[in-house]
């Protein structure tokens, strides 16, 4: 554990972020079918969607970078939510996302998820946009992708697997929504000693700015 105490490593897309339901709007839109002809239960690599890598590169490209779709992803349910509790127990919560994936769209992606961030109220401490997650120092990380889960756990870390259906053949810990991310967390952050309760006056929520402004 950290100066910083227990640090918690988090996902965006497929974890955070809904990439799934913005990725097909954007891909129904080019081609001018329905979305429902995409199905929502797809593999990592999109061959449900009859997606060849190199279209997938270049239509991922086009929807970040020309309909700006970070910006305007659902958030998964529960996200903020949890988040403002486990950031009020005192875990720093530490955004980790591969969202510079494609040349030529970084301006777009950094700017778009910053506000993306704040318009789906997510609490966070620190941002780091790479590829490599086992370069980043956390105790606990929730992640989607195989590969990524692969690779922390190869480095001896603890991983939580969000489920979606290209990562079922991962080993637990396995949470099915956010809820059960929390229960996991602060178990774990209790094993560390590191946990605080709420601030006195602090409201609870991911709401509570909008709150207080209100009110103001």
């Amino acid at each position: 554990m950290s100066s910083t105490g227990f640090i918690f490593g988090v996902d965006l897309d497929g974890v955070c972020a809904d990439y799934t339901i913005g990725f097909r709007e954007f891909v129904a839109e080019r081609r001018g079918v329905d979305p429902e002809t995409l199905p929502l239960e797809r593999s990592w690599d999109f061959r449900e969607w009859d997606l060849t890598i190199e279209e997938f590169n270049r239509l991922h490209h086009a929807a970040v970078s020309e309909k700006r779709m970070l910006r305007h992803l659902p958030a998964i349910e529960g996200a903020a939510d949890s988040l403002w509790r486990l950031s009020d127990a005192g875990i720093w919560i530490r955004i980790i996302t591969h969202r510079l994936y494609v040349n030529w769209s970084h301006e777009a992606a950094v700017s778009d998820t910053v506000a993306w961030l704040d318009e789906a109220r997510i609490p966070y401490r620190d941002i780091c946009f790479l590829g490599a997650k086992p370069q980043v120092d956390a105790d606990v990380y929730i992640d989607d992708a195989e590969h990524n889960v692969l690779a922390l756990r190869r480095e001896g870390n603890d991983v939580i697997v969000f489920d979606q259906p290209y990562n079922r053949g991962l080993d637990g810990p396995r949470a099915d929504d956010w809820e059960q991310v929390e229960e996991i967390v602060l178990e774990l952050a209790s094993r560390h000693a590191w946990l605080q309760p709420q601030l006195p006056g602090i409201d609870s929520g991911s709401d509570r700015l909008t709150r207080k402004k209100a009110g103001a």
